[in-house]
Order: C-alpha cells, then structure tokens, then sequence
C-alpha cells in the first residue's frame, strides 16, 4: 500500500557544532590554498552564501577532493565533548505520531558525520531515513538548491511539495525550502540573532514550539 504520509525533514547540527566546523574549514583553507586566516574566513564565508556550502566552493573552484575534506574536517569535529545522549530530545520525538508524519534526517553534511550525531544524542533509530550532501557523487547537491530538496523528496517517497515540512537552523535553507513550497520552520537558537526579516513561515526558539505550529502530527499537547 502507498504510503500517504507528510514527511518532516529536520536538519542535524546545531549552533556549537557549526562553530567548531567553521575553525575547521578555516584551518582547512589556509593550509590546502595557502591563504591568511583572514582570507581563509572570507573566502568560506563567500563560498557558504553563493552556495550553501564551502566545499561546493572548493570543489568547483579548487578541485579539491570532497572526500579527503570530510576526513579532515566533518568526521575530525570532536563531537564527543559536545553530544551526548538527550532524553528531552528523544521523549520530544517520541511524542510525534509516526502514523500521521514521516521522520526524515536532511543535512548538508556527509553521512558519516549526519548518522555520527544523531547516534550520539541517542535518537538514531527514530527517524525513516537520511538525505545527505553526496562528497562522491558526480552532481555535488546541497541545500538551498531546489534539487538537493527534489532528491530530498525522492529519498524521502514523498511527491507534493505541500505535504513537506521542513525545519533547518540555516536562514538561506529556510528562504530556499519556503521558496520551493516547503512548510518551513526557521530554528533560532536564544543566543543567536535572529534575522531582520523572517526567513520562513515559522520561526521558533525550542522544538517543543513545533506542538504549537503541527498539533496534528503529536500525541499528546
């Protein structure tokens, strides 16, 4: 039988991992380009914005090997003193009912580092799947590119744009998925600044806000 399910696709990382890789990257850029620090950070910040993505940027402008940058970079983050098993989390995943929503991983990460994280917080068997930015494929896709959320959909086996939910910590990934039609949730962490126009339909501080938004794919209140 079809399955007729939505689908909710969530982000991984969250804030402190996304610091921690950012020194990574910058390391990275100065030692293969041999650039500055400052140059470094530029070139990644630049990158980041016209593509979503640095190493798209290294990839089509440096031939840089994708695979040895994960190595070196996403599966080199010392997660460990970060991450650790999260039973908030998981008691907030538990309360969505599977019947009605599908529970899909997204990231722009590759899937090393995207099945890594959420085995350490402890939630990894409760999603259906994860579509993952492919360092060894051909095609380099990654969000906010209306294909990475096409495969996405493909991945997930879901065909309308209207029975997709979205929730991503990254301003451009919440433009590009609204501008895809995507339902989508702008994850604002309280420390960070938010940004001066609304990136998506939804913007929240705490997932358990989602309750609010999607009554309907929860059990309880």
């Amino acid at each position: 039988m079809q399955d007729k399910r939505p689908v909710f696709f969530f982000d991984i990382d969250n804030c402190k991992v996304h610091d921690l890789m950012g020194d990574l990257i910058d390391k990275y850029f100065q030692n293969h380009l041999s650039i500055s620090k400052e140059e470094a950070n530029e070139l990644h910040t630049r990158y980041y914005k016209d593509y979503g993505l640095a190493i798209e940027g290294l990839v089509r402008h440096h031939k840089v090997d994708p695979l040895e940058y994960n190595s070196q970079v996403d599966d080199a983050l010392p997660l460990e003193r970060i991450m650790s098993h999260n039973p908030q989390l998981r008691q907030f995943l538990e309360d969505i009912d599977k019947s009605k929503v599908k529970l899909w991983l997204f990231t722009n990460a590759y899937v090393t580092h995207g099945k890594r994280v959420v085995k350490l917080l402890g939630v990894d068997d409760m999603f259906e799947g994860i579509t993952y930015c492919d360092y060894g494929a051909s095609t380099f896709l990654c969000k906010p590119s209306p294909d990475m959320f096409r495969k996405a959909m493909k991945e997930a086996g879901i065909s309308s744009t209207k029975d997709c939910y979205f929730v991503d910590d990254s301003t451009i990934n919440a433009i590009g998925a609204t501008k895809f039609g995507w339902t989508a949730v702008h994850f604002v962490e309280p420390e960070v600044q938010p940004p001066s126009t609304q990136a998506a339909k939804y913007q929240i501080s705490n997932l358990e806000e989602l309750r609010d938004i999607f009554p309907q794919f929860f059990k309880s209140a």
